[in-house]
């Protein structure tokens, strides 16, 4: 299955994603935990993954990035904004996806394990 983007939100032990295709709607979601994340990426074609930027955003976009998966991390006082219903974890997932269309908010830069 070729998928386009996929948005992750990140919590302790479980993991929400929601998978979108070329038109942005969302096709898929997913609740997996951490080993099952891992291994969820060398199953699929992901072109592109986003996540809101926190301390384990890092971690795993590193660990995307090694997997060849572009990934793009927002600042999470921006995608706060798109939060329209309850604060939920697969409505957190595709939040990311609709701040991910705006052309206004700037990437946050991936940091190195240095």
């Amino acid at each position: 299955m070729k998928s386009t983007t996929v948005a992750v939100d990140l919590a302790k032990s479980v993991f929400q994603l929601a998978v979108a295709d070329a038109s942005w709607k969302v096709i898929e979601t997913h609740r997996l935990t951490r080993s099952q994340f891992e291994r969820w990426f060398h199953n699929r074609d992901a072109s592109l993954v986003v996540m809101e930027a926190c301390g384990s955003a890092h971690h795993w976009a590193r660990y995307l990035s090694g997997l060849d998966i572009d990934v793009k991390l927002l600042p999470a006082k921006y995608v706060r904004a798109y939060v329209k219903r309850n604060k939920t974890d697969a409505a957190d997932a595709a939040v990311l996806l609709e701040a991910l269309r705006a052309s206004d908010i700037v990437p946050v830069r991936i940091k190195s394990v240095e």
